[in-house]
C-alpha cells in the first residue's frame, strides 16, 4: 500500500489523515503509431504522480495522488478509431465536482498534472478560481517542462523518441517490436502562418499522419526512458514541496 495513492489507501489510515495537496493526473485515451498503447498518457500519468509524490512524500509532503481522469480532448481524432473524446465542457463539470468536495473537505490545494496535450485547461481553471476563490488550483504539465530536453535527439510531439522511451521503461510489455514502428512523419498546413505557430487551427490528425504518430521513435530506449523519468519526477516533486510548503494567502514576494 502507496499512502499516498488515493485508490490504494484506506479509511484506516485516512479518518484522522491531514492532505496538503491533492494531485489528479489526466490523460487521454486514444492512438499512439502503430507501437504504442492507447493508454500512453494514462501510464505516464500515473507513474510520473505516483513516483513524484514517493519522493515529496518521503521529504514530509503529504500529497494524495487522485485516480487518473483516463478520457481527454480528442475532437481532432475524431475519425481514429475507438479514439475517445472528452468535451472542454465535461471537463468542467467534473473538475467542477471534484474541487467542490475537496474544498468541502478541507483540502485548498488543488493540482492537475496533465499527460495530453489536447487538454487545454487554462481556461477552465480561469473559471473554477472564481466559483472557489479559497482554492488554490494550478497545472503542471511534464512535457513542458525546461532543461530536460538533453535525453532525446528527437523527442517528437506524440509518440515519437520521447513517449516510446518512456513506455520501453514504464511498460515494455506494451510496446510492439521496433521493426512495426510507424515513422511518425507529419504533413506541415500549406498555410505558412499556421507551421509558423502564431496563427492555430485544430489538427485533423488523419490528414496530417498516416501512423498516428508525429516524431520519429526509431531513437528511443528503455536507458533514456528511465533517465528522463526519474528526472521528471524529481523536477515535479519539487514542485509538490513547495506547493505543500506555501501559504495560499501569501504565495507573491
Amino acid at each position: 500500500m502507496r499512502p499516498y495513492i488515493l485508490a490504494e489507501t484506506n479509511w484506516e489510515v485516512l479518518k484522522n489523515a491531514s492532505i496538503d495537496l491533492a494531485v489528479l493526473p489526466w490523460g487521454a485515451t486514444e492512438a499512439h503509431n502503430y507501437h504504442l498503447p492507447y493508454s500512453t498518457d494514462n501510464i505516464e500519468s500515473d507513474s510520473i504522480a505516483a513516483g513524484s509524490a514517493a519522493i515529496a512524500w518521503e521529504k514530509g509532503a503529504r500529497v494524495m495522488v487522485l485516480p487518473t481522469i483516463p478520457f481527454g480532448v480528442n475532437t481532432g481524432q475524431k475519425d481514429v478509431f475507438l479514439t475517445i473524446n472528452l468535451n472542454p465542457g465535461t471537463q468542467y463539470a467534473i473538475l467542477n465536482d471534484i474541487i467542490e468536495g475537496l474544498n468541502r473537505q478541507g483540502v485548498h490545494k488543488f493540482l492537475i498534472m496533465n499527460s495530453h496535450g489536447g487538454n487545454d485547461f487554462k481556461p477552465l481553471v480561469r473559471e473554477l478560481g472564481l466559483r472557489y476563490p479559497e482554492m488554490f488550483i494550478g497545472i503542471a504539465e511534464w512535457f513542458r517542462m525546461p532543461d530536460i530536453d538533453g535525453y532525446f535527439e528527437e523527442p517528437g510531439d506524440h509518440a515519437g523518441e520521447m513517449e516510446t522511451s518512456l513506455l520501453l521503461y514504464l511498460r515494455p510489455d506494451l510496446v510492439l517490436p521496433k521493426e512495426r514502428w510507424g515513422k511518425g512523419n507529419e504533413k506541415r498546413n500549406r498555410i505558412s502562418a499556421f507551421s509558423a505557430g502564431w496563427v492555430w487551427t485544430e489538427r485533423r490528425w488523419s490528414q496530417v499522419s498516416e501512423d498516428t504518430g508525429i516524431g520519429d521513435p526509431a531513437g528511443a530506449s528503455s536507458e533514456k526512458g528511465e533517465g528522463f523519468y526519474q528526472a521528471v519526477c524529481k523536477r515535479m516533486a519539487e514542485l509538490f514541496i513547495e506547493i505543500c510548503k506555501t501559504d495560499i494567502d501569501d504565495m507573491y514576494k
